[in-house]
């Protein structure tokens, strides 16, 4: 006589579900954090962090009858200093980020600009196109001076005028990166 039994295993193991989920969470915290929300975050628990030691500090003294008495003070201490400090860790993070935003794009716009005089001095059709937008940056601004005369004008060579006005123009065309 024959039998048959059939076991069903799993195609996956617990073990690799578990750890597969956990670093999904873990990614998914990280998108979360990130920005000034994380940088908020990361003051304000600074801020807690500190105004807790003092309070501490202040309450070590104490003598150790009062024990409880210290720690319920010490955390209320702690929840009045996250409600004190978290409008300002918030705004202080928005500007962190804000300022560093900017600095990274201007870092960006130089190193492009760096990038697009170097091609221009190695290519004359470079060099030509930046003529070119130099020259009708000249002649709007010759139109402008001549509608208005409270403009002042510029009274440098026009050899070195290229090279100055060059960060004007490109800063016209910001897509076109190299």
């Amino acid at each position: 006589m024959t039998s048959f039994v059939n076991v069903k295993y799993p195609a996956e193991h617990p073990g690799v579900v578990r750890v597969e989920s956990a670093l999904a969470a873990a990614g998914h915290l990280k998108k979360q954090v990130s920005g000034a929300r994380g940088l908020a975050t990361l003051l304000l628990a600074a801020m807690v962090a500190a105004a807790t030691v003092v309070a501490y500090q202040v309450m070590d003294s104490v003598a150790e009858g009062h024990l409880l008495v210290i720690w319920i003070a010490l955390w209320a201490i702690a929840f009045a200093a996250l409600a004190l400090f978290a409008g300002v860790a918030r705004r202080l993070a928005a500007r962190a980020v804000q300022s560093l935003n900017a600095w990274s794009n201007a870092i960006a716009q130089a190193r492009a600009d760096v990038r697009l005089w170097e091609a221009a001095r190695a290519d004359p059709r470079v060099m030509a196109d930046l003529q070119v937008a130099i020259a009708r940056r000249e002649n709007v601004t010759d139109a402008l001076e001549a509608a208005s005369p409270t403009v002042p004008t510029s009274s440098q060579k026009p050899a070195s005028r290229i090279k100055w006005d060059l960060g004007r123009v490109l800063r016209q065309y910001p897509s076109y990166r190299i």
